[in-house]
Order: C-alpha cells, then structure tokens, then sequence
C-alpha cells in the first residue's frame, strides 16, 4: 500500500511495475504528481467530504487498499471529514464479465465510465462491503472510486478483476496485433512476434500455421503458451506457409486469428533422383526416358559417354518433359548415358549411370518390283540417317526353287534423305530372271563386319510393265444399225486383245464403260444398237499377256488411248400415234434375222384384237403388216419381211368392238447384216 504520508522523495522519481496474479500493480511515488500511467490510479486527497475546491494533494497509486485509523491520510488534511478520489483509465482488451468488490469504514461509491455501480455511502462504525458484477465492453473505460471519512477510523479497499469462469464468460479476446515474422534461412527456422494483448484474463497464445496451397489451420504451438514470441523450424523445402497467432482467456475462449504471415522456405531439397531407362527406335534413335515429370520448373541435362568414365558429352538440355530422343547414337556399340535433374533453387542430382548396347539397325524394308526400265528387280529401304552404310541384299526363289537365302550383288545405288532423322536407300538387282517370283530381304553391315538381324521379308520379280502403243488407224462408219469401228492391226509381239470403250464425254471418266473386248487379230467391231443422233466417242485400247495396256497405265483413255467421235443417224420416225392403248410394246430380233415382236398389258386391257404396224422411212408412213386383226389373246408377232442391215420402228394397235384402234408406243428392232 501507498499511504501518502509516509511516500519518501527517492520513490518519486520512478514507477515501478509488477506482475500481481492476472493484474498490473505498480508502486508510485507520493509526491504531486499530475497524471499516472495506467493501470495506476490517480490519486487526490480534500480536506471535505464533498470533493469541492482544489485537492489538497495528487499523488499515484498502484491499489487501493488503505487504512489510515483515526489519522489524518495526508499532512494538511484533518483527521475526519475529509475525502479521496481515485481514478484510472485503461484498455479492457475484449472486455466482458468483471466483478467491482468494495470495503471499508465510512462512504464508498464506485463509478464505471461515470455510472454508479457502487453505493455505500453512510457514516458507519462497522466495516461494510459489496461486489458488483458488470459486463465491461471492449476498449477503453474509467473506473472512479470515491472515499469519504466523516469520524472515526478510516479504511478504503477496492479491486477489479475479471471472471473466468467458462460458465460466465464467452467472450472471446481480441486478436492478437503487430505479429511479424522473421525468417532465418541458415537454420530454416520462423520466429514470430507481436505485442501482448491488453487482456485481464489472459491465459496465453497459440500458433498456427497453413500451408498456401490449403485451407485448414494447423496448430503448430502446442498448448496455451504466455510469451510474445514462437519460433518454429520448417523443412527447407522452397514451400510457402502462412501463419497466424491467436490469444486464448482463462475461459477457454479463443481469439480469432492474427494478420497472416507468408513465409516462403529456402529450398535446399534436391529432385528426386530419376531412373533412366532407354529403349532403341532404329529409325530414330534410342529413346530415353526418366520418372521426375511431376515435379514442375525442373531443368535436364542428358550426357553421353564411350565409357563410365567419361569424357561425357551433354546431348540434351531443357525443361519439362519425360525424356529425349538420342538420334546420333551410334549403332553396334554401346552408350553410356546420366541425366541430372536441377530444380529452380539450384538443387541438383544425378542418376545412376545407364549403359546400353545399342544393336545394328535392321533396315526396314517397304518396296520392291520391276524397276522403270524392266532390267531387274528394284528394292527400297528406309534407315536412320546415322546408321552404317554397309548393306546386303539376300534372295531365294518364291516358288519351287531353293529355300536358301543366296546374296545378290545389289549396291545401293541411290540415298534421298527423308526429313531430318531418316534416309531412302535404293538398289537393283540385275540378275533377276525374268518371269520369276523372289523373296528379298536385307541387313546392314558394321565396320566389323557384323550383320544386323534381316529387314522383313517382301515379294517381288522382274516382269513386263511396259503397255502397247496405241493403237492407230482408228475409224468409224455410221450404219442405220449402228456404228463399225475399224483400226490397224498392234504391231505389239505380245498382244493379247483390244479393248473398246464408250462414253458420252472423253474427259468425263464417269461415262466410260467398257462394251467389248476382241481378241488379237480382230480389228473390227460393231456397235449394234439404234442410231438416234446420239453423239459417242469411241476408244480402242490393245493390251498384251501382261495385262498392260496405256488405259491401266493412264487410268484414262482420253489421254493416251485412240479415240473417234461419232454422230448416229436419226432413224427416228417423224409422226406416230397417239399413245393411248393399255399394251406396251418391245421388240427384238430373233435367231434368223427377223423382227420378234412382244406386248404386255396390267390393266384396261380389254381389246377385240390388235394389228400390227411397221414405220416405212421412204413413204413415211405406217404400213399394216395384218391383213385381218390377230387374236385378242395374241401376245406376239415375228415380221417375216424385216428389211435387215437397218432399224425398223413397230407399233401395235389394239381394235375394239366398233373397229377403232388404240395405238401403242414405238418399238424399235435393230437388224445388223448378216455376220456382222
């Protein structure tokens, strides 16, 4: 306690604080001071019990907790009727429930932000006493107490303190404010601060910590701590976290969380190590590939060497990625290969040295056949453009000959590079017998002598590719029976038959279409149908033994293949009859030359007989070949004078009852010579 009486000038010159259970105390100095730092009341003595006119003495006080007899408590009070106010304004932090306990002898009231919560102001010779539980807000408040000594002896006690009972308090403290963060790369370790909450009931703090790719808290302090700062070690990874500090009461209730802090890791994890695995692609090169592609931001660096020991040659750098194609590894020896994987930090490591024997290239055989000018038996291969340049070309006959494989002089003889990776070898082998099916199959050669395994196996022999010319001397006749073709005969040694062909366009291909084939030594043909001014073109293509001919070859006769244009007659009548019979007529000639003549009926068909009319081009007009109507159940008729080596126009009509005739529509009867 601080009676005023007995304060020494030595303790004016400092305040000193202490901790006191959950509250701030602090001893003052006696002398007049005018203000106090808080939580240290102001203190001020009047000689009257009203608190009127200018205190006689200001002093601080750390408590209130006085007694003073039946003294005066101050040099020049009195020792009765005087009073003393103390008053202190300070921060409650998050406030909530306190209790206000009051005692003494004579008059106390206590105020909170000027209201009275207090009161127990009489003369008494008795100590009397109260505790008032108040809800204080947050921030900051004034408590005020008032003391008044009428007669007799004079003792004053007053306190606050908070209730920390769970049951009672639910209200949480505040944040805690100022956090900062200190990261120690050295020791990868963060140490965090901030100022002490303003809280009565504060029990302590904990830390949390997330990581920045998560949403969830971590609490990574451990229990309630009461200290103002943490520090905790992180695995030097290059990972980013956010921490938080949060202020925990004696209820148990728990702040909400700080300010974040980011601290970003030093990163001195190295890569996974990789495993390197290698597979050759003959055409490409070997393929390597490693197992880090998870892992983002990574560089590779690929080395290769002709032995474990080096010298080592890097042969591919970048980033991303699972692996790289070797394409100047060289075949028929084996490679020795590391990769090192390097992160953004710098961190690096480096897998296990990889050997791996790299075969001869088996070339890949893809064509063979009579080469351009029908002197042997051409073959083609595609290699990589860093395989040797050694080959052989092996045969056995295809059918009925020697199951051995017999190597043929076949240099190649040609090398066109494909892009960038490959290269087109091509050879001939001259000594190929005509006419005759091979087997072939080929493998590189290294520098010492050492085969590669065979390249597939593909069919192939020399043969004839080489059409007939054309054919010459191609000419037409227009006949009232058709068109006759005529041309000179192949001078070919090998011809086998002449092809004609019809179409309504030489250049249209659609409207080809193939309407005879005539042996060799036939050079005439004739296009039997009826002549109706229809426009054609013609084309006559020879073919020999091999089945070549310029149309195969060209896929188009209008290019290479004989053609004439031809313009039909128009034998067609100028008039006919009215078509109005139910009879549709056809006709056709028979095995002797003659006209045949056939008619069908679905429906009205109802007739008492039909005759029978033929077209005559010189009188132009229709000539009744039936003296008397054919019977009504008659459904054919064979002209026995077809005029012949031309096209005769039919109709029928059919007669009713009172002798009218229906007529049918035309029928014409094509009738070529005889032999033709």
């Amino acid at each position: 306690m601080n009676p005023a009486s007995r304060t020494t000038a030595a303790a004016a010159t400092a305040v000193v604080l202490a901790t006191a259970g959950t509250l701030l105390t602090a001893v003052a100095p006696a002398s007049a001071a005018t203000s106090c730092a808080s939580p240290v009341y102001q203190r001020q003595f009047y000689a009257n019990t009203t608190f009127s006119g200018t205190p006689k003495k200001t002093d601080c006080d750390s408590a209130i907790d006085q007694n003073w007899g039946t003294g005066a408590p101050a040099s020049g009070l009195p020792s009765n009727y005087f009073g003393v106010r103390w008053t202190v304004t300070r921060d409650f932090g998050s406030g909530g429930p306190f209790a206000l306990a009051a005692s003494g002898l004579d008059g106390i009231r206590v105020y909170l932000d000027g209201v009275r919560r207090i009161d127990l102001w009489k003369n008494t010779s008795t100590t009397v006493s109260k505790t008032a539980n108040v809800t204080i807000p947050s921030g900051k408040h004034t408590l005020r107490v008032d003391y008044v000594n009428w007669t007799g002896g004079a003792k004053v006690k007053f306190g606050y303190t908070p209730r920390t009972s769970a049951t009672v308090d639910n209200v949480k403290p505040l944040a805690p404010a100022g956090v900062s963060v200190a990261y120690d790369k050295a020791t990868s370790k963060a140490r965090l601060t901030w100022a002490k909450n303003k809280e009565m009931d504060l029990a302590g703090y904990r830390v949390y910590q997330r990581a920045e790719d998560s949403g969830v808290w971590h609490l990574v302090s451990g229990d309630v701590f009461n200290a103002g700062s943490f520090t905790h070690a992180l695995p030097p990874t290059g990972a980013v976290y956010y921490y938080e500090v949060r202020a925990v009461d004696k209820a148990g209730n728990e702040s909400a969380g700080s300010a974040d802090q980011l601290v970003t890791t030093v990163d001195r994890t190295p890569p996974e190590t990789p495993v390197l695995t290698a597979t050759d692609h003959p055409l490409l090169g070997v393929d390597l590939l490693w197992d880090n592609v998870d892992e983002g931001g990574l560089r590779f660096d690929t080395y290769r060497a002709a032995s474990p020991l080096g010298e080592w040659t890097k042969i591919g750098a970048g980033t991303g990625g699972s692996g790289i194609l070797d394409g100047t590894a060289p075949f028929g020896k084996t490679s020795y290969y590391r990769v090192t994987v390097t992160d953004p930090a710098g961190n690096s490591v480096q897998s296990d040295i990889l050997a791996f024997a790299r075969p001869l290239p088996k070339p890949y055989l893809d064509n063979a056949g009579t080469n351009a000018d029908e002197t042997g038996v051409e073959l083609r291969w595609t290699m990589a453009k860093h395989a040797p340049t050694q080959y052989r070309v092996y045969r056995q006959e295809r059918f009925g000959g020697s199951t051995d494989w017999v190597q043929v002089i076949c240099e190649p003889s040609d090398v066109s590079p494909v892009g960038d990776s490959y290269a087109r070898y091509t050879c001939t082998d001259h000594s190929a017998v005509p006419q005759t099916e091979y087997w072939y199959r080929v493998t590189s050669v290294g520098d010492d002598g050492t085969e590669s395994q065979p390249s597939q196996v593909i069919g192939a022999g020399l043969y004839d590719r080489t059409p007939p010319p054309a054919v010459t001397g191609l000419h037409h006749t227009s006949t009232e029976y058709g068109t006759v073709l005529e041309w000179d005969a192949s001078p070919a040694s090998d011809l086998a038959s002449y092809r004609v062909w019809r179409a309504t366009s030489a250049r249209d291909t659609s409207t080809h279409e193939l309407i005879a084939t005539v042996p060799a030594g036939t050079t005439r043909y004739v296009d039997v149908q009826v002549p109706d001014d229809q426009n054609w073109v013609y084309f006559v293509d020879a073919m020999d033994t091999a089945n070549n001919s310029l149309y195969t070859v060209s896929g188009s006769p209008a290019d290479e293949v004989a053609d004439v244009s031809v313009n039909e007659f128009y034998l067609t009548p100028n008039s006919a009859p009215p078509n109005t019979a139910a009879w549709t007529l056809s006709g056709k000639t028979d095995g002797t030359g003659k006209a045949a003549l056939s008619w069908t009926c679905a429906v009205g068909c109802a007739t008492n007989g039909f005759h029978v009319y033929r077209w005559d081009r010189a009188t132009e007009q229709y000539v009744r070949l039936t003296d008397v109507p054919l019977a009504a159940d008659a459904r054919g008729y064979t002209d026995p004078a077809t005029p012949t080596a031309t096209t005769s126009y039919y109709v029928i009509s059919a007669v009713a009852a009172d002798g009218s005739e229906a007529f049918s529509g035309l029928a014409p009867v094509v009738v070529p010579p005889s032999g033709t």
